[in-house]
């Protein structure tokens, strides 16, 4: 039996030692990108963009819009749009002369001659304005700060500060901007339209 029991005793020690030089199992090795490269570590989920602020919208011209070309479907040098609402209410100056109204502008009136319209006058009571937003009641500072070189002359009716700025181009035969200002500085009127009827200070005179 003594044999019995080195044998065991070898066959153990023999077991333990092979255990001890066997490798150690291995982690399984990362799956290649689709780029063939091996990552170093997992690459994180693309980021989500920021929204954008949606760009602006353009400005949109109104009909109450007071331009070089005239107010709405009213246009200086053409004849007064047949079926609108402008028309002569009230006495007249003369045959040559006509004024024109429209109860959808209250406080705006045009001077016809020979059948064309020569001006548009704003005038109180109205809520009409320049695409720059210069409207009735703003100063002679905003109205300078928009329109610089404009020809200052006195006003016929009203003592200093009033007086009338006309546009420097006014004489060229094309449509031409002219306020009316009071004597506490603000726009009183403004006036588009070709000379001379767009320096009449008396409706058609």
């Amino acid at each position: 039996m003594p044999n019995t029991s080195l044998f065991a005793v070898s066959a153990l020690a023999l077991a333990l030692t092979l255990a001890a030089c066997s490798p150690e199992p291995k982690e399984p090795a990362p799956a290649p990108s689709a780029t063939g490269s091996v990552p170093d570590s997992p690459v994180p989920p693309p980021a989500t963009p920021a929204p954008t602020a949606p760009a602006p919208s353009t400005p949109v011209r109104s009909d109450r819009t007071l331009g070089l070309e005239g107010l709405g479907d009213l246009r200086i040098g053409q004849p007064p749009p047949a079926g609108s609402s402008w028309a002569e209410r009230g006495a007249q100056e003369s045959d040559a002369c006509r004024t024109i109204t429209s109860p959808d502008y209250p406080g705006v009136y045009a001077i016809v001659v020979g059948g064309k319209v020569q001006r548009i006058t704003v005038g109180q009571r109205s809520d009409v304005k320049l695409a720059e937003g210069i409207g009735v009641g703003a100063t002679e500072a905003e109205v300078k700060s928009w329109f610089g070189g404009f020809r200052e002359t006195p006003h016929k009716y009203e003592a200093a500060p009033a007086k009338y700025l006309t546009a420097p181009n006014a004489e060229s035969g094309e449509p031409a901007l002219r306020f009316e200002i009071g004597r506490d500085g603000k726009v009183k009127l403004i006036h588009v339209g070709m000379m001379p009827v767009l320096g009449y200070v008396e409706g058609c005179s």
